[in-house]
């Protein structure tokens, strides 16, 4: 049946999109949305997780993806990293990205930019040159050369792309470089974070492995196109962008151990359900999906679900609809709306419960 873009509207007051985050990580609120809603703090999650369950996290890192940058001109440009591109050999490479960029004329190939301090600070003669290898005019970004080492110079010379919308002047803080990656954040390359995972910390993670729960990983590098608006008036129009994860032999162990398993986010969600063959066997190793989960989807992976509020209108609340049930998520939501809860990343979280006429058998 039709699944239009209204029915996931929902009234959320402009001051309850959460701005900063909770003072401590597992202080933020936890709405547990059982056979009834239970209003809790984060740091109770330990004691409402099954026992012996397995316990799956992203692992990715956000990379500081924002840049500024000047044309040999003189005019501004400003580069937003959305994924590492493949190399001639298919595997990633490091210096070569797919990016938006934001400048006051189009940017062509072979211009060479010279990096800026994003904090204002004077940029010295030795400062890095990014090359614009390619422009792909049809999806609106372009290709960029970044220079060795990479991984240090986005540190030292980039800003982590906060979403929209966080409204700041100053733009990020120091509080920003640590809050807003997970503590178990090990592999760099998304361009934003897994924010499901970021209200658990060494404490809670590890009263979770005292009621015998294991801790999984898998590695999903969180692109823009998660959060891209719909431009459709129904879902069933609206073709979702591909992710590239991968998923050890470990991990496929457990989660196929038929004990209870936990995602910790959405993109745990569509990495173990893309990834789950007719066989009950979960493909391991990188792959890429494009997997638009919506209702009527049968999970044969995921049992429970730690996720954030999320946007009106959009896949990722399509998402949890389809894993916890319409009625149930919109009524979820209303609560939440009327007992202040504070939304999107770095707002509060629920636990879900797959609805039984989804759930594996």
């Amino acid at each position: 049946m039709p699944l239009p873009l209204e029915r996931f509207a929902y009234d959320l007051p402009p001051e309850l999109i959460a701005q900063t985050p909770a003072d401590r990580r597992d202080q933020a609120r936890l709405l547990d949305v059982g056979e009834q809603l239970g209003d809790r703090k984060f740091s109770d999650i330990d004691a409402l997780l099954p026992e012996g369950a397995v316990l799956v996290v992203n692992d990715t890192r956000v990379v500081p993806a924002r840049l500024a940058a000047r044309k040999p001109t003189g005019g501004a440009v400003e580069l937003l990293l959305l994924e590492r591109l493949a190399a001639d050999d298919g595997a990633r490479d490091a210096q070569r990205w797919r990016c938006l960029a934001r400048a006051s004329k189009k940017l062509t190939a072979g211009t060479v930019l010279t990096l800026e301090r994003t904090d204002g600070t004077a940029v010295v003669e030795a400062a890095p040159r990014v090359t614009l290898a390619t422009d792909r005019a049809g999806d609106g970004t372009v290709e960029v050369l970044l220079p060795e080492p990479t991984e240090s110079l986005l540190d030292e010379w980039g800003d982590l792309p906060l979403p929209p919308y966080i409204e700041r002047p100053a733009g990020n803080t120091a509080e920003d470089r640590e809050r807003y990656q997970t503590v178990f954040a090990r592999e760099p390359g998304a361009v934003a974070a897994p924010t499901a995972g970021l209200h658990f910390t060494e404490d809670v993670l590890a009263r979770v492995r005292a009621r015998g729960i294991d801790i999984a990983a898998v590695t999903l590098h969180v692109g823009l196109g998660t959060f891209a608006p719909v431009r459709v008036d129904d879902f069933d129009d609206h073709d979702l962008h591909y992710e590239r994860f991968t998923i050890s032999p470990e991990t496929a162990a457990l989660v196929e151990s038929d004990r209870p398993v936990v995602a910790v986010g959405t993109t745990v969600v569509r990495a173990l359900e893309a990834a789950m063959g007719d066989d009950g066997r979960l493909r391991t190793g990188w792959q890429q999906t494009n997997l638009f989960i919506k209702p009527g989807f049968r999970f044969r992976a995921v049992d429970w679900l730690v996720t954030n509020f999320h946007l009106p209108e959009s896949t990722l609340l399509v998402l949890v609809a389809a894993f916890a049930g319409y009625d149930t998520i919109m009524a979820a939501y209303r609560h939440a709306v009327a007992r202040r809860y504070r939304f999107f990343s770095y707002g509060d979280a629920m636990l879900l419960r797959c609805a039984p006429d989804v759930a594996r058998s």
